[in-house]
C-alpha cells in the first residue's frame, strides 16, 4: 500500500445502497455484495487540493477505497459495479482478517467527451500482512501521471521501452486471452484419442505458446 497525504483523508463509510442506485447491479451481484462485503470505506481522495498535483486529461481525482471482506475472495464483478458507480479511477484495498490485497482496474475517460469512464483489465497483488510497511507515492507531475505510476506497481509485466500504459494493458489482455485458450487446447489435446487430431491440436498449442513468448518479452 501507499502512504497518502494526511489532508487527502476522507474516511467515510460508503453505503451499498448508493452504489446500487448509481450502477443498477443485478440481483446476483447484489447478493455478492451482501455475502462478500462487510463494509466499504472511502479512505482517501487524491486531488489538486490534497496532493498539489494538477488535473490532466480528465483525471481530476483518484479515489482509495478500503473494503472489509467476510471471506478471502471478492468477485471482480462486484468491483466493476463500484467502478461503474464512481466516475473516477479507484484503488481498492481489500482487507480480510490480518491480510490485505490491492486491486485496481485500468480506467480511463471515454473518448466521446461524456462523463463515462471505460473500465478495462483488473490487476491485483497477492495477499500480504496488514502490518507490511507502506511505500511512498510515486513521483509525478500531475494526477494522470500519478495514477499511471500507481497502477504500474500492480502489473507484474514490465513495460517495453517507450510502451504506454494503455499498450501494456492491451498486451496483458492478449496474454490472458491466449493463456485461457492454451489451457483449453491442452486439455482437449490430452483427452483426444485420434492421433491425427492430436497432432493438429499440438501444432495449435505450439503456435499459441510462441505467441505468448513474443508477448511476454519486454
Amino acid at each position: 500500500m501507499f502512504i497518502y497525504p494526511a489532508k487527502a483523508t476522507f474516511n467515510r463509510v460508503l453505503p451499498k445502497t448508493k452504489i446500487y442506485a448509481n450502477a443498477k447491479p443485478t440481483k446476483s451481484i447484489k447478493d455478492k455484495f451482501v455475502s462478500q462485503i462487510s463494509e466499504i470505506v472511502w479512505k482517501y481522495k487524491l486531488s489538486p487540493d490534497t496532493t498539489n498535483l494538477s488535473a490532466r486529461d480528465g483525471f481530476t481525482e483518484i479515489q482509495i477505497f478500503e473494503i472489509n471482506l467476510k471471506e478471502p475472495e471478492l468477485s471482480t464483478d462486484v468491483l466493476a459495479v463500484i467502478d461503474k458507480a464512481i466516475p473516477y479511477p479507484i484503488f481498492f484495498q481489500l482487507h480480510y482478517e490480518d491480510q490485505v490485497k490491492r486491486v485496481a482496474a485500468f480506467k480511463r475517460p471515454a473518448e466521446d467527451g461524456s462523463v463515462t469512464w471505460v473500465i478495462e483489465e483488473y490487476f491485483e497483488t497477492g495477499w500480504t500482512e496488514a502490518t507490511t510497511p507502506a511505500m511512498s507515492l510515486p513521483v509525478a507531475l500531475d494526477l494522470k501521471a500519478l495514477y499511471e505510476q500507481m497502477l504500474l506497481t500492480y502489473i507484474d509485466l514490465p513495460p517495453c521501452n517507450g510502451e504506454t500504459l494503455a499498450s501494456l494493458v492491451e498486451r496483458v489482455r492478449q496474454i490472458r486471452k491466449y493463456r485461457r485458450e492454451l489451457k483449453k487446447l491442452e486439455a482437449k489435446m490430452n483427452s483426444e484419442k485420434q492421433f491425427n487430431r492430436k497432432v493438429e491440436l499440438n501444432a495449435k498449442v505450439r503456435g499459441l505458446q510462441s505467441q505468448l513468448t513474443a508477448l511476454t518479452k519486454s
